[in-house]
């Protein structure tokens, strides 16, 4: 019996890189401690499908100079294992760039390798122009003419992988529902994130106190059905501790096993044995 193909970043690496999750609505509350996480902050998941160990996604924070003030960049990398790398392996390489105030998307650059997909998808979003400009090469299709689209944007997004810091860096309080805006080329989402719960997480760093989280990307940003969950920890860190995706081929999870924070944040935790 052939199963389905099984996109693992469609459905978990672009938002966690996520998570996870569009910039919030900019009437929202800033963090008065500042940002829980600083350049040189690693943070590695072990990818599941199931009981099936499926790959690993790591992804790393550094600053770039950028005028006056630095930007911040995201390198993550997505890659399959095991059973799951023989039916579909992937090889995944991201790259967001975001300034940290106000929060907003610079550009993302994508090197997809998922199955017999090869897509390359660099987006920039100008804020001056208020386009999203999307360049995509299909290298999978010889001779396939390149994709290039413009869309209109508000004049602060962010993509998929520079939502997850700046849900990091809000309070966060069971009950409170927030709207979120998101751009990954097209056009721009909004999602409603509802802050569900507090709750106990047993993880391979230890039990923690965590936030659950629901955001509503399945039916919008995502046209496939599902639901996503995610729980970020109690405490100045605010990690990204689980994400979870139910989708019809099964449930895919994220669990951080390793966390580096960066020189401001000066902080090593891994797996307990």
């Amino acid at each position: 019996m052939r199963l389905p193909p099984i996109k693992v970043t469609g459905c978990l690496v672009p938002l966690l890189l996520a998570g996870l999750y569009p910039g919030l609505d900019r009437g929202q509350p800033q963090d008065p401690l500042g940002l829980p996480f600083a350049p040189g902050e690693t943070l590695t998941y072990d990818m599941s499908w199931g009981v099936f160990p499926a790959g690993q996604i790591v992804a790393t924070l550094s600053s770039v100079a950028h005028g006056q003030q630095d930007d911040y960049q995201v390198k993550a990398t997505a890659t399959s294992r095991g059973f799951v790398s023989l039916l579909y392996p992937v090889n995944d390489q991201m790259q967001s760039t975001f300034a940290p105030n106000p929060f907003c998307s610079e550009q993302i650059v994508k090197r997809v390798s998922e199955g017999r997909r090869r897509l390359d998808t660099h987006i920039v979003f100008d804020a001056n122009r208020k386009l999203a400009i999307l360049d995509e090469h299909d290298l999978a299709r010889s001779g396939a003419p390149a994709k290039h689209a413009e869309n209109e944007i508000p004049p602060c997004v962010e993509d998929v992988v520079a939502a997850f810091y700046d849900v990091r860096r809000l309070p966060l309080r069971v009950g409170e529902k927030f709207n979120l805006s998101i751009n990954d080329g097209s056009k721009t989402s909004q999602v409603l994130v509802d802050v569900q719960a507090r709750e106990s997480v047993a993880t391979p760093l230890g039990p923690r106190q965590a936030f659950r989280v629901e955001p509503t990307v399945f039916g919008g940003l995502l046209k496939r059905k599902g639901r996503m969950l995610i729980w970020f920890s109690d405490d100045e860190q605010r990690l990204p501790l689980r994400i979870k995706a139910m989708i019809s081929v099964g449930t895919l999870t994220a669990t951080l096993r390793h966390a580096t924070a960066g020189p401001a944040n000066e902080r090593s935790e891994k797996a307990r044995d």
